[in-house]
């Protein structure tokens, strides 16, 4: 028989979040993970608990589905961190949100470091558009520009970073670096190599040294393309080694201890495997690893009732009500038909005799009080007269045993599926948030969120999330 125990091993360390977020010294906390698992969810309850528990927090999002704004009560989020209303600022905290805007991030970049001719140049030219919109990578390098730019401000004690969700972690992680190395690698050295040299000597060595390349760009795409990349490029020269280093002082960040991640998922396989390659990925890279949140576990008040019991439960109800079924009939009912004998018919049976017809009690009253209908009961008179049945009521218990028995499967398949988790990692901290009946849309629901992450799945302590 398998236990259905959800409670997570004595041996799997706990991730203490209270203590991550209380830490003076833990100014980053990165929030990431698969599609789906609710790491905007995590990231915006721990920017509300935080920020209740008296640090000035600022959550960033990227998610492009504006839940965050609408659980904190915000019409819109913008590039712009907006205070959060309603958060408890007893202890002196205060929440603040925004979401990237990963071509506006861009566009302040150019015009914090050209002059006006050159970043007004950049940000008209073609290429540039294309690649500020929806270049591969930089979405996530503008995410890491902008918690750069949120934490030179020193304005925030705690950010609070809600990742975008991507089909891997690599896509995160090496984001920054592979647009770093695009904007500063040969490929825009050689086309930057024209405007270097000058005039139709330059065209000339471009022509020489890419002529196959630059012809099949022709063809695809038009000369108007190259022009546009080579203006981009002599526009953008004395911005390649500041990518390059924003880059790579961004990545340290990530690396320093004041930074902690925190990897979310749900109790599945393929959250979980990717939640695995997640740890192992962050392990190779030196980034501080906080631990697993493990998000929407489910519980049971009557855990102690495996599902084996359950279902055996219902299959002897199952079998009692069908054993009930094929008893003798009654002493009063007919003898050929087993039914009740018909004592309100009268000498003509096609009329209505004593109110009575076919379908039902027919009203001949006018409707008073406590009579009946061809429909039935009246509701003032069904309360006194309908009953459950032994049958019915056998019936509903073998159905509630089946629902508890489904629920103890999926139980045992997430604390399963969590274990073979911490068997690969016994070193990394977990927590177990219990899964709300529904979806967060307020304030209060993250509050509920803060609380449970605080606490363990199976914790029973404050069950609303109200309070500490």
């Amino acid at each position: 028989m398998t236990s259905d125990n959800t409670t997570l091993d004595a041996s799997a360390p706990r991730l203490e979040v209270d203590t991550l977020l209380d830490d003076p010294h833990t100014r980053i906390v990165v929030c990431c993970g698969s599609g789906g698992v609710g790491k905007t969810t995590t990231a915006a309850a721990l920017g509300v608990r935080a920020a209740e528990r008296g640090r000035k927090v600022v959550v960033l999002t990227i998610d492009p589905a504006r839940r965050l704004a609408q659980s904190m009560g915000i019409s819109e989020l913008d590039n712009v961190p907006r205070q959060v209303k309603g958060v408890v600022e007893t202890s002196g905290g205060e929440l603040h949100a925004m979401m990237l805007d990963m071509k506006r991030t861009f566009d302040e970049i150019v015009e914090g470091h050209a002059d006006a001719d050159r970043a007004r140049a950049i940000l008209e030219n073609p290429f540039y558009q294309s690649l500020s919109a929806g270049f591969a990578g930089t979405q996530e390098y503008m995410a890491m520009e902008k918690l750069g730019q949120l934490r030179a401000n020193d304005e925030w004690d705690l950010i609070i970073v809600d990742t975008p969700p991507s089909r891997s972690a690599l896509d995160f992680l090496d984001a920054p670096k592979r647009l770093g190395s695009f904007l500063d690698g040969k490929f825009i050295r050689v086309l930057m190599a024209p405007a270097k040299v000058g005039g139709r000597a330059g065209m000339k060595f471009l022509n020489v040294g890419m002529s196959m390349m630059t012809g099949t760009l022709s063809k695809l795409m038009g000369g108007q393309l190259l022009r546009d990349v080579q203006t981009f490029v002599a526009a953008m020269d004395t911005m390649f080694g500041g990518f390059r280093t924003r880059a790579d002082a961004t990545y340290r960040l990530l690396q320093a201890p004041g930074t902690a991640f925190l990897v979310v998922a749900a109790p599945e396989r393929d959250a979980l495997r990717e939640a695995a390659y997640f740890v192992e990925r962050l392990a190779a890279e030196e980034m501080p690893l906080a631990g697993l949140v493990l998000n929407r576990v489910h519980g049971s008040g009557a855990a102690q009732l495996s599902a084996e019991r359950a279902l055996a439960a219902a299959e002897a109800l199952t079998d009692r009500m069908a054993e009930d079924t094929h008893a003798d009939p009654p002493a009063d009912a007919d003898a050929e038909t087993g039914a009740a004998p018909d004592t309100a018919a009268g000498p003509d049976s096609g009329r209505t005799e004593n109110n009575l017809e076919a379908n039902g009690i027919v009203d001949l009253d006018g409707g008073k009080a406590g009579s009946r209908t061809a429909g039935g009961l009246s509701p003032a008179a069904a309360a006194e007269h309908v009953t459950p049945t032994s049958a019915s009521a056998a019936q509903l218990a073998a159905g509630l045993l089946r629902l508890h028995a489904e629920r103890m499967q999926v139980l045992a398949r997430e604390r399963r599926t969590r274990d073979r988790f911490t068997a690969l990692h016994p070193e990394v901290p977990v927590t177990e948030v219990a899964a709300l009946p529904g979806d967060v849309h307020d304030l209060a629901g993250l509050r509920a969120i803060g609380h449970r992450l605080a606490l363990n799945a199976t914790d029973t302590d404050d069950p609303t999330g109200t309070g500490d």
